[in-house]
């Protein structure tokens, strides 16, 4: 739908990210009517190629889906119950990856932006938002991510009286699959571990002998760089997306142990030699056709990287279908900034969703999307909605966000930074498992193995009860 709605209920939300188009569709969901305002194409980011919502600009996945394991996959889980579009749209556009749910970017989009343009209670309005909402609008959800328009950061950092923090965020290389030498790569994933769509044989692998990685890691850091702006040179990276080469200047030997660790594989075409270090790429569209580099987010200038990633057995012929690249996160200090609800301490009829808010990822941005539709859909009614519980992911991650980060060290206050969802955000298990189901003790790794499962069940009964006690009774207010 295209236009403008003009009832005083209306919520409006200023950008169509993936946490945008997740709030969108709660509210409109929710029988709330929304206005979604996209400045693409009208103004496009560093980052973006297309004009359409939910686009993804690095990574194609969404990573683990083990919900039973692992604190993606258990948040990935919780967004299904809560009828999340994101997750839908996921679903339906999954590629192979192992362990790992990753999606075909352009169908997932597509799909994003069809349930949006059909639902009758949104609209899609293009046009940049250049400052504070107008004041009419008494009812906004602010999720411009981390490429927010600079005209609407300042506005907000002036009407908080507060600096947004920053970071920069890398995008790693896209190769055709076709011109990859599968004489020396293969296809396998680590430990044979089959996933969603997976086979167990989701990743082509490229080895390197120790000679072969020294050659490498001495090119990483003597290839040329993008430059920094002035204002830009003391950004500090989020560790979870270093560029490969500032990866390679904390030591020569980190990259083996990040995304080119050799752990888990065997190369058929030599089986009896361990590989020194693997370079992985990972299916990046339902066709198979594009693969992208695992881990290699980089800030090289495009020539140094064709010329250096080329040095990769496998990959000496390599056509590229996209280079890698850097752009700007910026976020807020939410816990001072924001109460409870994600609304604006300085002004309530403001509320961030997304990376904005502090948090890292696709599912976590768009899970933040969620709770904000909702919390909106429900103060539209008069209504009131609890907060998820803090044993869920969705409860941990909003608590990182909106809790107390106040910690020091020799006196000093550290600064609130940006988290991936993670077990160690949750409330720690009243009683430990210390026995197996046949009532044997837990040794060693199966105690964690154990731990794990018993915070992601918690998480999943806990949701439950919290959707039928408190979601379910504000939607009816």
């Amino acid at each position: 739908m295209t236009g403008t709605k003009s009832l005083s209920n209306t919520v409006h939300v200023v950008g169509a990210g993936l946490a945008g188009s997740e709030a969108a569709w709660q509210l409109a969901e929710a029988g709330i009517d929304v206005v979604l305002h996209e400045m693409r194409p009208d103004r496009m980011t560093e980052a973006h190629r297309t004009a359409t919502p939910a686009e993804l600009v690095c990574s194609n996945s969404f990573r683990s889906d083990d919900a039973a394991n692992n604190a993606v996959g258990l948040l990935h889980a919780e967004m299904r119950r809560l009828g999340s579009l994101i997750m839908r749209a996921a679903d339906a556009n999954q590629v192979p990856a192992g362990g790992a749910l990753a999606v075909d970017r352009d169908g997932f989009s597509a799909a994003v932006a069809s349930a949006l343009e059909a639902h009758p209670r949104i609209t899609l309005s293009r046009g940049e938002v250049t400052g504070l909402p107008p004041d009419e609008w008494t009812n906004v959800i602010i999720a411009t991510g981390p490429l927010t328009s600079q005209p609407l950061a300042e506005a907000i950092r002036g009407l908080t009286d507060e600096s947004a923090l920053a970071f920069f965020d890398a995008i790693a290389p896209i190769v055709h699959k076709d011109t990859i030498d599968m004489s020396k790569a293969w296809f396998q994933s680590r430990y044979d571990k089959v996933g969603p769509g997976g086979t167990g044989a989701d990743y082509v692998n490229c080895p390197m002998t120790r000679e072969q990685y020294d050659v490498f890691v001495a090119a990483l850091l003597a290839g040329e760089k993008t430059d920094f702006k002035e204002w830009e040179t003391n950004t500090p990276y989020f560790d979870g997306c270093l560029p490969i080469e500032v990866m390679a200047e904390r030591g020569h030997e980190t990259l083996r142990h990040g995304p080119m660790k050799p752990v888990g594989l065997t190369n058929p075409h030599n089986p009896t030699v361990k590989p020194y270090a693997i370079v992985q790429l990972r299916q990046d569209n339902k066709l198979g056709t594009l693969y992208n580099m695992v881990g290699f987010q980089t800030k090289l200038k495009y020539g140094p990287q064709q010329q250096i990633f080329r040095t990769i057995p496998g990959l000496e012929n390599a056509e590229f279908a996209r280079l890698g690249g850097l752009h700007r996160n910026t976020f807020l200090n939410s816990p001072k900034l924001l109460d409870q609800q994600l609304r604006l301490r300085a002004q309530p009829r403001l509320r961030f969703a997304g990376q904005m808010t502090g948090c890292e990822g696709y599912v976590e941005s768009a899970s933040i999307g969620l709770i904000a539709g909702l919390y909106a859909a429900a103060e539209s009614r008069g209504a009131s909605l609890a907060a998820p519980p803090p044993t869920t992911a969705l409860g941990a991650l909003l608590g990182h966000i909106t809790g107390g980060h106040i910690e020091t060290i020799d006196g000093a206050t550290r600064s609130f930074q940006p988290m991936n969802i993670n077990f160690g955000l949750f409330p720690p298990l009243a009683v430990a498992p210390t026995r197996k189901s046949d009532g044997t003790r837990l040794k060693g790794n199966e105690k964690t193995v154990a731990k794990k499962q018993a915070m992601s069940a918690r998480a999943l009964a806990d949701l439950d009860r919290w959707i039928a006690e408190h979601l379910r009774v504000a939607a009816a207010a």
